[in-house]
């Protein structure tokens, strides 16, 4: 899906917003920021879950009503995922930074040749 970028590369701009060019390391980055928040957003749903149903099947509460059982786990899930989404979401800013000396060595001369002070630039990690 993010291949494009993998290819060519995102935009990556100064402090203003001003484009500077497209950077395949910052792409990277980014989409690695991208995979780690979403794996984070799925271990409290898969972990929490289980271990309160198996709590719930160990005592009468379940046993008695057994058709709960689905639909309890279903609104963990759910719950779970209200507040993983958003707080994983949350784990690396959504405009993120990085070194011009980490990007490609073009990229790097063509910014030090627009303006040689800048040292940070920001690109839009994605969702």
């Amino acid at each position: 899906m993010r291949q494009r970028e993998l290819q060519v590369g995102i935009p990556v701009t100064d402090e203003a917003g001003q484009r500077l060019g497209h950077s395949v390391t910052a792409a990277k980055q980014g989409i690695f920021q991208v995979v780690i928040s979403r794996i984070c957003m799925a271990i409290p749903a898969m972990a929490i879950p289980p271990v309160i149903m198996d709590t719930l099947e160990k005592k009468d509460f379940l046993k008695r009503r057994p058709w709960l059982g689905a639909p309890l786990q279903v609104g963990l899930v759910g719950f779970c995922l209200v507040f993983a989404t958003p707080l994983c979401c949350a784990l690396f800013p959504q405009r993120s930074s990085i070194h011009v000396s980490r990007l490609e060595p073009e990229l790097r001369a063509q910014i030090r040749q627009q303006n040689a002070s800048i040292e940070v630039v920001y690109y839009n990690k994605g969702l």
